[in-house]
């Protein structure tokens, strides 16, 4: 059984509730729900902190023993070396995602610190964003 991780960095605990237009109205935890049913033979797991130490810890923590993780970073992709530092120090592939089209954003959200060090990146499907990496590792 493929053991994945979905890791949420800052302000995605505010999903359903954020910006609706451009997030949607489902939470997290909706969606989550709604994937791990989907994909049952998966042990899928989530975990958010708005805490730039402590998504750098979680990647240290499932990065030589868990099969893929799938990252959204948040502001962090924009501003991290730190996080960008830790997937590279991994051996666990890192699939990138965004729930917007970053590029389609300010001009800011158009570098990241994830990207080089990723096996892929997926932005701008919504949510399905996430269920698109998690068939990357199937």
């Amino acid at each position: 059984m493929k053991k994945l991780i979905i890791i949420n960095g800052p302000n995605l605990n505010l999903l359903g509730k954020r910006e609706p237009n451009i997030y949607g109205s489902l939470t997290f935890t909706e969606f989550f729900d709604t994937i791990k049913g989907k994909y049952e033979g998966i042990a899928l797991e989530y975990y958010q902190s708005n805490i730039e130490g402590e998504i750098i810890d979680k990647l240290h923590e499932v990065g030589f023993s868990y099969d893929g993780v799938i990252l959204n970073a948040g502001a962090y992709t924009h501003t991290s070396i730190g996080i960008g530092d830790a997937i590279k120090g991994i051996e666990t592939p890192v699939v990138e995602v965004h729930i917007s089209n970053t590029y389609a954003r300010e001009e800011f959200r158009h570098q990241s610190y994830i990207s080089p060090n990723a096996k892929g990146v997926i932005l701008g499907f919504g949510l399905q964003s996430y269920e698109l990496a998690i068939q990357s590792f199937l």
